[in-house]
């Protein structure tokens, strides 16, 4: 009982320990086909350069490395299209209107011709006398009577001087002293009204002097005239005007070379005696009157030949007798002057002259054809 009890628990691990054996054996045989495949892969394949392909008998599968090129990648990133930059639209600033402040005492004029010149008297030729014969008396004074009668005739043919001399010798000169002075100006242009100040400064020793004129307006800015010369006996000669405004503009007086030029390349003009710019006519008038005021009666004229910064003409002003004038300064009597336009688009100039005060300009009205104008009036003076 007890043996055969006990039997079969031997017979279980037996039939247990069998299939572990089974497996080992796999094990081993599993490990010699792998030993067999490594050592005939590992003597078919070369050791040589990536580019040799091993023999195709003794591989399984091949692979193959696609490379992409670069160029391909960066034209591609160039075709990208580039998104544009945003632009700012900004709304056009309101600009003031144009004033007629440009042009104050600086009127458009056109060249004038130059005048012409009177021929000066030549001296009368002398007639040859004939050889006196001693059987020729009669002849000879024949020949005295016709020498005579050609002579007159010579004289009677030559032009004739005009000996009167220029109205700069007629009269002295009295040269206002150094000062300055104020205006008020008030203007239109093209409907607007609008205000500025001037200021003129007038320097001069006895033999030059320096003149200038400072025109200031809100939201336009400055404009400034100067005239330099010397004090001669017929008065200021100028040698350089200048106008600015933005940029400068200047005349040049040549009397040596008996002319003017123009920076702005504009054509030269004659220089005459007596020339003046438009700054310094205001000061040569003043000048006249001051010096001899009596020779200057109502219905006079005045030429003046003036210069810009571009050309050259002739203002012609008209004597029109005293005004009295309700100024800024105060209540003054003055001796007005007209400069009438001549042609189309010439301005009209008046000018006031003020006995009281040295015969300064107290005042100075500018009339475009347009009926634009501007106005200054003497608010104060002092000491330059």
């Amino acid at each position: 009982m007890t043996s055969s009890s006990g039997s079969p628990p031997s017979n279980h691990a037996a039939v247990l320990s069998a299939p572990r054996r089974i497996l080992w054996l796999l094990a081993v045989l599993v490990l010699l086909g792998h030993w067999w495949f490594l050592d005939s892969v590992s003597l078919a394949v070369s050791t040589g350069p990536a580019i040799v392909p091993p023999n195709p008998t003794t591989l399984v599968f091949n692979t193959r490395l696609i490379e992409v090129p670069h160029v391909k990648v960066a034209q591609a990133a160039r075709a990208a299209p580039t998104q544009p930059k945003p632009v700012l639209i900004q709304k056009p600033k309101k600009l003031p209107p144009k004033l007629a402040l440009a042009e104050p005492l600086i009127p458009p004029v056109k060249v004038a011709d130059p005048p012409l010149e009177t021929s000066p008297i030549e001296p009368v030729p002398s007639v040859p006398a004939e050889p006196i014969e001693p059987d020729a008396s009669q002849q000879t004074a024949a020949d005295s009577t016709n020498n005579s009668a050609t002579a007159e005739k010579t004289i009677a043919e030559l032009p004739v001087a005009n000996e009167q001399p220029p109205p700069q010798a007629q009269v002295s000169f009295n040269i206002p002293g150094s000062v300055r002075l104020k205006y008020k100006m008030t203007g239109l242009s093209r409907g607007l009204t609008y205000h500025a100040t001037g200021v003129m400064t007038w320097l001069h020793d006895g033999s030059h002097y320096d003149a200038n004129m400072v025109v200031s307006a809100f939201l336009i800015g400055s404009r400034s005239l100067s005239s330099v010369g010397d004090i001669t006996a017929d008065g200021l000669a100028p040698k350089r005007f200048a106008d600015r405004f933005r940029s400068e503009q200047a005349a040049h007086f040549q009397a040596d070379k008996g002319k003017i030029t123009f920076s702005a390349n504009t054509p030269d003009a004659p220089w005459q005696r007596g020339a003046q710019d438009r700054l310094s006519v205001f000061f040569q008038l003043a000048s006249l009157l001051a010096g001899q005021a009596e020779s200057f009666p109502p219905g006079t004229k005045i030429p003046m030949y003036t210069a810009g910064q571009r050309d050259v003409d002739t203002w012609t002003f008209s004597v029109a007798g005293h005004e009295e004038l309700n100024l800024p300064h105060g209540i003054v009597t003055a001796i007005k002057l007209t400069r009438d336009p001549r042609q189309a688009f010439d301005q009209r100039v008046e000018a006031w002259f003020a006995p009281s005060l040295a015969y300064w300009p107290v005042r100075i009205k500018v009339t475009q054809q347009s009926g634009d104008y501007i106005d200054q009036q003497l608010s104060s003076s002092g000491p330059p």
